[in-house]
């Protein structure tokens, strides 16, 4: 094993690593699902519940992947293999390096539309965009949705053929300090606007009254969606860290980023639809997974000044989608390298391959294809299902019982603290031990049961 990890690609600093990851947990999760669930599951009480997830469960999935990575110098697939060759390490590394090859493709399409609505508030397209019909109308529209859609694709796999260092590295620390500023700018905006007070407080104070059972359910599944669990990222991305990295510190670094995206999303959306949205708010609140996409530029068309706005709130969600969607193409790509031994450019054109083809499918599905549909979903709505209600909570059960089955708490506890204090090994214990497999259960269920139709999540 020592000299395939001598010859593997590295990150060439712990900075590099901490903003490639980053910016990997930093994508649509925060900016584009996080605001909506905490405007519809309580606001107050939905951030101080997803703090405390992602403060106990979250770091816990974060730092099994990462060790995982670190420690056998592999990809998914071959990470777990390194542990056993029978069936349950084949099933746990498959599922693992399966779920960013099945989201990547539908991933880039969400990004193209990002880039549409960018182009249009450079073309000062600010009243159309707030019309009712736009958004229907730009996923109707199959050439414009498929020119944007490979657009994206193609800025994606442009930096994964790069490499590690001069492509991921170089990239995320360039974007990740500029989406932060942007950020900053943006929520600042926000909660100065006459009438956003209302919005903060409804964000950022818990209330009872605003506390339900699915307030835990939607910011467990959001905590999971947002920091990358269970995609294979982390345990690619902690194979290229250095040896000598505290694994620990940088955790907290990249739940830190995380978490504080997150609320600058939340209080660059909410605080203005309050603020923009008079005594509809509430209702606009209750948008859903439309929230950017529609209720965003009607509130940007009620502006003076939409253009501007509109133009650095998108540039900011696209640099966001960016940066995740590169690392969810390295994750294939790792993959690819690892298990048929390709260089880096044949592993990025077959990873292409895979996100236009199965991407265009995803695209067509709202237009020239929109009557075929899988469990009465269209194609979008079925692989985000499949990746991330099913694959994604089975492939981090898998990861947490080879923790506890496996490696065992003590050795890998013995592996952290070659680099790091471990100073939280008491809560990644605990959680390990007695609450991940069945906070992941809730997900996988609450999830089927949502599509079924018998809660509404």
């Amino acid at each position: 094993m020592g000299e395939k990890a001598s010859s593997r690609a590295s990150f060439s600093s712990r900075f590099g690593y901490v903003m490639a990851a980053a910016g990997s947990a930093v994508g649509l999760g925060n900016i584009w699902r996080f605001p909506y669930l905490a405007a519809k599951y309580g606001g107050g009480a939905f951030l101080v519940v997803y703090l405390i997830l992602v403060f106990t469960f979250g770091y816990t999935l974060l730092m099994a992947e990462t060790q995982i990575g670190r420690h056998t110098r592999k990809s998914p697939i071959g990470a777990f293999e390194h542990y056993g060759k029978s069936f349950p390490y084949r099933f746990g590394g498959w599922i693992n390096s399966l779920v960013p090859m099945i989201i990547l493709p539908y991933y880039c399409v969400i990004g193209g539309w990002v880039l549409e609505y960018l182009s249009g508030y450079f073309k000062n397209q600010v009243q159309e965009m707030a019309g009712d019909n736009y958004f229907s109308d730009l996923i109707g529209n199959a050439q414009s949705e498929e020119f944007w859609f490979i657009i994206f694709g193609i800025c994606t796999i442009a930096v994964i053929i790069l490499g590690v260092q001069k492509g991921v590295e170089r990239v995320s620390t360039i974007l990740m300090p500029i989406l932060i500023v942007l950020t900053i700018v943006v929520a600042i905006y926000s909660i100065t606007r006459p009438g956003a007070m209302e919005g903060v407080k409804y964000f950022l104070i818990p209330s009872s009254t605003n506390f339900s059972w699915m307030t835990v359910v939607a910011a467990l599944g959001q905590m999971f969606y947002s920091l990358s669990c269970a995609m294979g990222i982390m345990i690619t991305y902690g194979s290229y860290m250095k040896s000598d990295v505290d694994s620990e510190k940088t955790t907290t670094q990249i739940e830190f980023f995380d978490t504080f995206i997150a609320i600058m999303a939340g209080l660059m959306i909410i605080p203005a639809v309050f603020a923009f949205s008079g005594s509809s708010a509430a209702d606009n609140l209750q948008a859903g997974p439309s929230l950017m996409f529609i209720t965003m530029p009607k509130v940007f068309g009620s502006m003076g000044f939409g253009m501007p706005i509109g133009i650095v709130f998108f540039l900011l969600v696209f640099l966001a989608a960016l940066t995740s969607s590169i690392s969810i193409a390295e994750a294939v790509v790792s993959t690819f390298e690892d298990q048929f031994g390709w260089k880096r450019i044949p592993a990025a054109l077959l990873t292409a391959a895979i996100l236009f083809g199965f991407g265009t499918l995803c695209s067509c599905g709202f237009n020239v294809l929109s009557n075929v549909t899988i469990l009465g979903m269209d194609f979008l709505d079925f692989f985000d299902f499949l990746s991330n209600s099913i694959m994604m909570p089975i492939a981090a059960m898998a990861t947490c019982i080879l923790v506890l089955r496996k490696i065992k708490l003590d050795e890998f506890a013995r592996q952290v603290m070659v680099t790091s204090e471990f100073k939280r090994r008491k809560i990644f214990n605990f959680v390990m031990k007695y609450l991940s497999i069945g906070f992941l259960a809730i997900i996988l269920i609450s999830s089927v049961l949502n599509v079924l139709g018998v809660i509404k999540i």
